[in-house]
């Protein structure tokens, strides 16, 4: 009966009917009016919802707690989220609190304590707005398994929750970093590489894949799988 649905988060899931939003519980129970014009998954007890083209948050009830004064607003993650205003970004507690001032050109949501922010150029602040790894990278990526992607002079390397470059920017492109293991390319080849570095797959591949303990491996249009020590099991 709805015009589009979503998945179920904290008990409920967005629903959509006529152009507007809502949420119904697993019972299929319209428990919040399609009444905003947009909405997002509850995370942490509250949801992200747009009426006439400003941003705020809903509880579980469906009781505005946050007005709807943002120019956008992203999810919460570490009790904070990030909102925009005039083309700044900044963060909110759950109270609606700015407790990160709006002064940065762009942000992300929090990932274990840290957030990208960009400045001219990228770096992370802490929960506090603290600026712990310096605004010089020329892109960066989210913290996955302790370590983040960033780009210096067109390359891709990683750096630790301290700013310590461990992976140096050698790379032509790479992704985050899943099992211990990431997908980088060079000359265009795929390979992997472990969280020190170390070349686990050369870059000598088409495209490569991991899952579930095990790498994907097409060359010449074939295709190979090996466990992650290299053995080849298909």
């Amino acid at each position: 009966e709805w015009d589009d649905a979503y998945s179920f988060s904290e008990g409920l899931a967005c629903v959509v009917k006529d152009d507007k939003w809502g949420f119904i519980d697993s019972t299929g129970e319209l428990v919040i009016p399609c009444e905003w014009d947009s909405a997002v998954s509850f995370s942490g007890g509250l949801a992200c919802v747009e009426k006439d083209g400003k941003f705020g948050f809903i509880d579980t009830t469906g009781e505005l707690v946050i007005p709807c004064e943002w120019d956008s607003a992203y999810f919460f993650s570490d009790g904070l989220a990030c909102v925009e205003k005039d083309g700044k970004y900044g963060f909110i507690d759950t109270t609606g609190k700015l407790v990160v001032p709006c002064e940065w050109d762009d942000a992300d949501s929090f990932i274990d304590g840290l957030a990208r922010v960009k400045k001219g150029k990228w770096g992370f602040i802490d929960t506090t707005g603290k600026l712990i790894i310096p605004c010089e990278w020329d892109d960066a990526s989210s913290f996955s398994e302790g370590l983040a992607r960033v780009k210096k002079e067109g390359k891709y390397g990683f750096i630790d929750t301290t700013g310590k470059l461990v992976v140096p920017c050698e790379w032509d492109d790479a992704f985050s970093f899943s099992d211990g293991l990431v997908r980088v390319e060079k000359d265009d080849k795929w390979g992997f590489i472990d969280t020190t570095g170390n070349v686990v797959i050369p870059c000598e591949y088409e495209d490569v894949a991991y899952s579930d303990g095990y790498i994907a491996l097409i060359k010449n249009g074939y295709l190979t799988i090996v466990d992650k020590e290299g053995n080849r099991v298909y």
